[in-house]
């Protein structure tokens, strides 16, 4: 069967961007899809702006505290420490939502994309809001660049250090968590080491830690200087030879390639030509762009058994909704509620391993919330959100929470239906429909038209697309791209 341009085009936006936007919808239909791909990477290079809501506490309190022994005595008083914990989840909320923000509205909608897939690969879960604003801004300058650069400037990150205790690693008293998940998570994939490399990595690694003003230092006396065997290989190894070590090894490639096959094109992997790409990212050294290049200029991309195929994580489908229909939130905080019931809460992974995807986003009370969002954003509905039980996020949203009562209310956005309506201006009544459905869904043929007019307002035709709309995005063909 063929695939139309709109398709692909669409195909294209939803798996490297967050759907197409309301403004250039109507151009789907004509542009092609190597020229809206040299788009997407054209406005993806631009200088990233830092996603900046928190200063570093040792530079806020610390100027009261000049010295050194002072400042780290100060530290350790309970107020003080409890103010700074509380302020921590009030700018880990600010971040989720600016960060949410800048994947709606802007242009460079490959890199951030690729940033929310390296949040989920690297995933990191602690409570020092300087630290997570640091590593995001590591992985948003980085998610199109090189992969190498990127391991390196992660593993040298405090906010992961901090996670997987490698400020703990000290000579004679080694710990493996970081060194373990640097292997099993990061880069070659489990059973492709043994307990032994993960025993010389950590030995490797020691000495690795952060100061109080987050920068990495290199504590030389904590650092096991002896001799390493890892991965077949043996010296005086340190955590940078480490992790060149792994670059060097193709199954780091091969790793990565598949992790990022089954995110962006399809969870049954096509072997052939997912080893193509692993030999190619090998052979590019690790170039994050040339590698998406290659799968999304290649035919096969857009075969119609890779479109329509994928579950939208929670955030996919709030951003994407929201660029479709533009809006202003009535209470950002809505979107962590959201968030929250669905499974999904950036900074909040629910494990090292980061978010499993795929089939693990539905449950029967996520996707009755899923396919009530439309008319809990448009119209005037109300639900009870149920979040799911999450200790740590509970914690960060408590006061969110008491503010929101669980509840959010409708009329939660002022949507622009005027730039909505703009999209189907030059489409004759008689195939308004089946053109909204062709914008709004990339499943093929399987919602009943017959049963969609029962449902839409035919007062006007403005009436009709808001309706035919929100009804098409409260299907559960919209949960797929």
């Amino acid at each position: 069967m063929q695939v139309s341009t709109r398709l692909k085009n669409q195909h294209l936006l939803w798996r490297c961007a967050f759907g197409p936007m309301a403004e250039n919808a109507a151009s789907l239909d004509t542009i092609t899809q190597k020229n809206l791909w040299d788009l997407l990477v054209k406005t993806s290079l631009k200088p990233v702006e830092k996603i900046e809501v928190t200063k570093n506490p040792a530079d806020e309190y610390g100027a009261e505290m000049p010295k050194p022994g002072e400042m780290q005595k100060g530290f350790k008083d309970p107020e003080l420490r409890r103010k700074i914990r509380e302020q921590s989840r009030d700018d880990i909320k600010m971040m989720n939502i600016r960060w949410l923000q800048t994947m709606v509205n802007s242009e460079a909608q490959l890199r951030e994309k690729m940033s929310l897939f390296w949040h989920g690969h690297f995933a990191c879960r602690i409570q020092n809001s300087y630290f997570q604003q640091e590593l995001l801004h590591t992985i948003r300058t980085n998610a199109i660049g090189s992969f190498a650069d990127m391991l390196k400037a992660v593993s040298k990150s405090p906010a992961m250090l901090q996670f997987l205790n490698n400020q703990q690693n000290k000579k004679q008293k080694p710990n493996e968590n970081f060194a373990r998940e640097v292997m099993e998570l990061f880069t070659m994939g489990r059973g492709n080491y043994s307990e032994n490399d993960v025993k010389e990595a950590a030995r490797s690694f020691t000495g690795w830690g952060f100061n109080a003003q987050g920068e990495f230092v290199y504590r030389k006396n904590q650092h096991d200087d002896g001799s390493k065997t890892f991965l077949g290989k043996t010296g005086n190894y340190d955590g940078d030879d480490i992790l060149n070590i792994l670059l060097e090894n193709k199954q780091t490639a091969n790793y990565i390639s598949k992790k990022i096959y089954r995110y962006f094109v399809n969870e049954n992997v096509n072997e052939e030509n997912q080893q193509w790409l692993s030999k190619r990212f090998y052979a590019n050294n690790y170039n994050i762009a040339k590698l998406l290049e290659d799968i999304y200029t290649s035919d096969w991309f857009y075969n119609e058994k890779n479109i329509g195929v994928k579950i939208k994580s929670p955030v996919e489908l709030l951003a994407g909704i929201r660029r479709l229909l533009p809006m202003q939130m009535e209470n950002d905080l809505s979107q962590l509620l959201f968030q929250r019931a669905l499974g999904q809460v950036l900074f909040y992974p629910p494990n090292v391993a980061g978010w499993a995807g795929g089939k693990n986003w539905i449950d029967s009370s996520s996707l009755m919330l899923r396919l009530r969002m439309p008319q809990i954003l448009s119209a005037n509905d109300a639900v009870n959100i149920m979040p799911k039980g999450d200790d740590d996020v509970q914690m960060g949203m408590e006061m969110a929470v008491k503010k929101m009562k669980d509840t959010v209310k409708g009329g939660t956005a002022a949507i622009d239906w005027p730039t909505v309506n703009k999209i189907f201006e030059k489409v004759q009544r008689e195939k308004l429909m089946e053109n909204i459905t062709a914008t709004v869904l990339q499943t093929r043929g399987k919602v009943s038209m017959a049963v969609l007019d029962k449902y839409v307002n035919n007062e006007s035709r403005e009436n009709y697309i808001k309706s035919a709309v929100v009804n098409l995005m409260a299907t559960p063909e919209y949960q797929l791209c």
